[in-house]
């Protein structure tokens, strides 16, 4: 059966009867989680179960933001809170091999959560290197400052949620670390050189380019692109993202409601479309946006469909671990860093 090119969410704890007929009707190729879909365990799971039955589909991709620090949808009483990214960066300097241990641990138990859930997919690593005076929307949610450094703990995230059956997806591609406003409210411009951005922001990107899902930032790079944001620059996603960064897997949207994108949301979607992203991600759960976004998304098919694919078909079972041995082994490496 085929699908269309969007992700979407759903508007609370269950599904809707509204939303269950979109969903057998339009068919899109993931849902995604927030915390307005979130109360306990069970009803997470049966809200992932109900999505994979309305599309026909019991292997349909779940996804979540479940970052750790100010980024988790998944949170107390139910599941712990994990550390930011900026906490695995501080022990990395300190102790390398210490720092790559605690992002894989930290990153294998999230996914462990995930696939209790029936969640396969989860939006993260960070690629993003923060620069001094950018909007603190990215912060502590980095890896730290050197392109090299963040790829290799980057690359120990994607391992760990691997190990524990969940898929990575890499953001915000090109890069959101320069931006100087919060993409939920503006669209930041970012007037770096071209060849400053491929030495510093687009390294640490193209050090992860065989990770199997991206993600797009809503940032506009004036120097490549002086009008479009990545998201809907074709510009970008050929010549930077497909071509220097050589990321060939499956490029999916920001979420296109955020207010970096201008017009309404069908024109994004069309705009998002044409520029090459192969899938458009809408997240804040309203019917009526969704619905001009399924009108405006085309069946997967040809290259589109075949990196979806493959993004899926990258997904291990997960790896036999002791979770109680794994949280104590990562506590004590986080103890010591703050020691």
């Amino acid at each position: 059966m085929s699908t269309r090119a969007f992700i979407m969410g759903a508007s609370g704890l269950s599904l809707t009867t509204e939303e269950r007929e979109f969903l057998r009707a339009e068919r899109p190729w993931g849902f995604i989680l927030f915390k307005r879909n979130v109360d306990n365990p069970l009803q997470v799971a049966r809200l992932v179960q109900e999505f994979r039955e309305a599309v026909g589909d019991s292997d349909a991709p779940v996804l979540i933001d479940q970052e750790g620090g100010r980024v988790q949808r998944l949170g107390p009483p139910h599941w712990p809170v994990y550390p930011a990214g900026a906490t695995f960066g501080a022990l990395y300097d300190r102790d390398q091999a210490a720092g790559l241990k605690a992002a894989r641990l930290s990153a294998q138990l999230i996914a462990a959560d995930l696939a209790d859930l029936g969640i396969t997919v989860d939006c993260l690593p960070l690629a993003d290197v923060p620069v001094p005076g950018a909007d603190a929307v990215i912060g502590d949610r980095a890896y730290g400052t050197d392109p090299h450094k963040v790829a290799v703990i980057a690359r120990a995230v994607a391992e760990g949620l691997e190990q524990g059956g969940v898929l990575p997806v890499l953001k915000h591609i090109p890069g959101h670390g320069r931006a100087t406003a919060d993409t939920h409210h503006r669209l930041p411009v970012v007037d770096t050189l071209k060849d400053e951005l491929e030495a510093g922001d687009f390294t640490a990107f193209r050090l992860l380019s065989d990770l199997p899902m991206a993600m797009t930032a809503h940032v506009v790079f004036s120097a490549i692109d002086a009008t479009q944001p990545a998201t809907t620059s074709a510009t970008i996603i050929e010549q930077v993202i497909r071509g220097s960064i050589g990321f060939q897997g499956l490029l999916m949207s920001d979420d296109v409601s955020m207010n970096a994108l201008s017009g309404s949301i069908a024109q994004r979607t069309r705009a998002i479309v044409a520029a090459g992203c192969d899938m458009v991600l809408h997240c804040n759960g309203r019917l009526d946006e969704m619905r001009q976004v399924a009108g405006e998304t085309p069946e997967l098919s040809g290259a589109e469909l075949d990196r979806a694919e493959q993004a899926l078909a990258a997904r291990k079972p997960p790896q036999p671990f002791d979770r109680e041995a794994a949280w104590a082994e990562l506590d004590a490496l986080i103890g010591a860093a703050s020691a």
